[in-house]
């Protein structure tokens, strides 16, 4: 039998030719996975006998991280700004990014913390959930036009114990949202995706998650848009709206909001430099 050490480095070996990186990391995560170890369990175990049943339950997650599945799809659950989030292919595997926009989005409210949140294109729900999370006062309505989608974020929900606080709505934007009310904040990770940008992007992207949470039209500036152009009509007065973008089209999206009406737009960087929010006040 195969010591766990010599199994991590073909499990990598094996990752690396087929073009996931980081290979070692990946192999890790998907042992510690099967084997219900932590990665520094794993560290402690190296010399360790695999048996052929724990091999067992390693090699379709390595043949389907092989195929370039997104690892949060085999796993089937995420760490996402401190929430246990579970993850398929019904919506987006949450993002390093996003948890940046929340963290931005936090910084922005201070000390105000609001009463009524509105999340569009909730996917897994993580936005709503961690802001419900943040905010243990705030009302939230997190909507999306998936029905999948909303199944696996009430289901997120549920496990977290925020079912009572957040209220799920299909609604393809602001659509059906005329009993909805008015937010002191609302969030949006929507599809800003060009047809040429998905088809550039890697197989994780382009193969496995949906599409129609990716891609838009107009530059990937059409759902911006719209978000943009109905939020004022749900946005309590000095209400704030809070966007993650493409990395093109902060020009078009300060304009657009300017024209709405907003009297304050700002643009900010994601940790890698790269042109990402839009934040906007009423």
């Amino acid at each position: 039998m195969a010591s766990l050490l010599e199994i991590l480095r073909k499990s990598a070996d094996f990752l690396a030719a087929r073009g996931v990186e980081p290979a070692r990391l990946n192999a890790e995560l998907l042992a510690g996975h099967a084997l219900g170890l932590g990665r520094m369990q794993l560290y402690l175990q190296f010399e360790r006998e695999l048996t052929e049943a724990e091999l067992a339950r390693m090699r379709p997650l390595l043949r389907r991280r092989g195929q370039r599945e997104p690892l949060q799809y085999v796993t089937g659950w995420t760490e996402w700004c401190g929430l246990r989030l579970k993850t398929d292919r019904r919506a987006l595997a949450p993002r390093p990014e996003t948890e940046y926009l929340v963290e931005l989005t936090r910084e922005r409210l201070g000390d105000k913390a609001p009463s009524r949140i509105l999340d569009l294109g909730t996917g897994t729900g993580c936005v709503a959930l961690a802001l419900a999370a943040a905010f243990p006062n705030a009302e939230v309505v997190a909507a999306d036009a998936s029905d999948g989608a909303l199944a696996l974020a009430a289901e997120n929900a549920a496990a977290l114990g925020l079912a009572e606080r957040v209220r799920f709505a299909k609604s393809d934007w602001f659509s059906e949202g005329a009993d909805w009310g008015r937010f002191d904040l609302i969030a949006a990770n929507p599809p800003y995706l060009t047809e040429r940008e998905l088809a550039e992007a890697e197989p994780e992207v382009r193969e496995f998650e949906p599409a129609a949470a990716l891609v838009s039209g107009d530059g990937g500036c059409a759902d911006l848009k719209k978000i943009i152009a109905g939020a004022g009509g749900f946005l309590t007065e000095g209400g704030l709206l809070a966007l993650e973008t493409g990395v093109a089209q902060h020009a078009t999206l300060e304009a657009a909001a300017k024209a709405a009406g907003f009297s304050r737009v700002e643009c900010r960087e994601d940790l890698a430099g790269r042109p990402r929010f839009v934040f906007a006040r009423r």
